[in-house]
């Protein structure tokens, strides 16, 4: 019984270690330069988030994981190894994927307003153009 409560316990381990993986390099790059031009959404705190994953499942929880937050909370309080990286990888998840969605949006808006005025020809194609350029310009980021 108890290889078998092992087994299950390494089994939950290995399956809830690193459930959120986090951003790869090129996110992680392109979410810094989106902070450094304020177009960042903070959704979910990082820092609240591993401190969090110190409580039974609390990291997993704030990260919307509650399948892990489930099993976080049975293995508490051995899960207080990895919740906390794991809570603080899915908020800045979170974080980047709100962020993507603002800046599409605002990107998005401006063009159509763009369009709209070169539609109703209020500016000519040349000035379009060199608008379009500054808005792709603006929500673009640099590697």
């Amino acid at each position: 019984m108890l290889v078998l409560r092992n087994f299950t316990a390494a089994t939950l381990i290995a399956l809830t270690a690193g459930c959120a993986t986090g951003l790869n390099s090129s996110q992680e790059s392109e979410l810094a330069s989106y902070r450094a031009n304020n177009l960042a959404v903070e959704e979910k705190n990082p820092g609240l988030a591993a401190g969090l994953g110190l409580l039974p499942g609390g990291g997993s929880f704030y990260g919307r994981s509650y399948g892990y937050g489930v099993a976080n909370l049975l293995l508490w309080p051995i899960s207080i190894l990895w919740d906390p990286v794991s809570g603080y990888d899915a908020a800045e998840s979170i974080n980047y994927q709100a962020t993507k969605a603002r800046v599409t949006s605002l990107r998005r808006r401006e063009i159509d307003a763009l369009d709209t005025k070169l539609a109703s020809d209020e500016i000519d194609l040349k000035r379009y153009t060199l608008e379009k350029r500054k808005v792709d310009e603006k929500y673009s980021y640099n590697l």
